[in-house]
């Protein structure tokens, strides 16, 4: 029996549903281990190490039900806290949901502090810092769509006048928030890059608007460089995006030839630093974003496919090295 410490944002926030770290939370329990939970404001670092308030927790799986998951209004039972050092534990989950604040970046730093011959803390600390999740994906320029990263009006119009439709992404953003489409002709042109840049003061990213986007957007889950699995996120309504947090309709879908050279073209970076469960995001054939904070997906591909992917990571977290 081994135990288990997931660093997340407040339980009582989670949905059981959907989420992909109660998903590893359930497994892990079911698996036989000690499940423990914290959030990186409990965090502290005493002589040297990392410790934290953290607290043992029972969970109430969920229950697949006519293709729904079904869960129980007490569906969780969080004991006492205690102060330990980190290293109490055998593996620690980094599964705080971005934004990547100030306050998340200097979790990281006492992360660092955990002893790596005692305790796995995934993904590593560093890969989290160094691995923002619009940038990162950059460096694979083979497998991209053309993107370029500015704060100029006059070099995202030239770029507009080129592809004619765009998609602008705030470099700090998550589940579709902020994201934003413009076509040639815009008369919102200059108040959108004004909001997205604030008045010209940040960065944002700026990608060829990829049609097949109409067709869905695909999540696929790395699991120490392989993929795992995958699920389709299609756009509903009126609604560009196909993100489930903006009530993208989820459907199964398959891995294919292209997107496994994607997986292969960035799975020995991944690997090197230190990033063992990522989520990518892949449009008609191209990835768009690499996700390492808190990947979700586990949920509607264990609905869609009948596997069962927490159990499958958390048997891979206690084999690898």
């Amino acid at each position: 029996m081994k135990k288990f410490l997931f660093i997340i944002d407040p339980i009582a926030q989670l949905d059981p549903t959907h989420d992909s770290s109660v998903a590893m939370m359930e497994s892990a329990q079911v698996l036989g281990h000690e499940v423990y939970i914290t959030t990186i404001d409990k965090l502290s670092v005493v002589g040297g190490k990392a410790y934290g308030h953290i607290s043992p927790v029972t969970l109430k799986p969920v229950q697949l039900i006519e293709g729904k998951w079904i869960v129980e209004k007490e569906w969780y039972q969080v004991g006492d806290a205690f102060f330990s050092p980190l290293e109490f534990c055998d593996v620690v989950l980094m599964r705080k949901d971005p934004p990547v604040t100030t306050a998340y970046l200097y979790a990281t730093y006492i992360l660092d502090l955990v002893d790596s011959q005692k305790t796995k803390v995934v993904n590593s600390p560093q890969g989290i810092r160094g691995a923002n999740e619009k940038m990162y994906a950059l460096q694979f320029t083979d497998v991209i769509p053309e993107t370029i990263v500015t704060q100029s009006k006059k070099v995202i119009a030239d770029f507009l006048q080129e592809k004619q439709a765009l998609i602008l992404k705030p470099l700090g953003g998550k589940a579709g928030e902020g994201i934003l489409f413009m076509q040639e002709g815009d008369r919102n042109f200059n108040s959108l890059i004004e909001i997205s840049t604030k008045q010209g003061q940040e960065p944002i990213m700026v990608q060829e608007y990829l049609p097949s986007a109409k067709e869905g957007d695909k999540r696929i889950i790395l699991l120490g460089g392989k993929p795992i699995g995958a699920v389709n996120r299609i756009p509903t309504g009126k609604e560009f995006r196909g993100n489930m947090a903006v009530g993208g309709r989820v459907a199964q879908t398959e891995i294919t030839p292209r997107e496994l050279e994607i997986c292969d073209a960035i799975a020995p970076t991944l690997l090197d630093d230190g990033l063992i469960f990522v989520g990518i995001d892949v449009i008609g054939g191209y990835l768009t974003e690499i996700n390492v904070t808190s990947p979700t997906g586990i949920r509607e591909i264990d609905r869609l496919d009948h596997v069962n992917l927490g159990q499958e990571t958390i048997k891979f977290l206690l084999e690898v090295e």
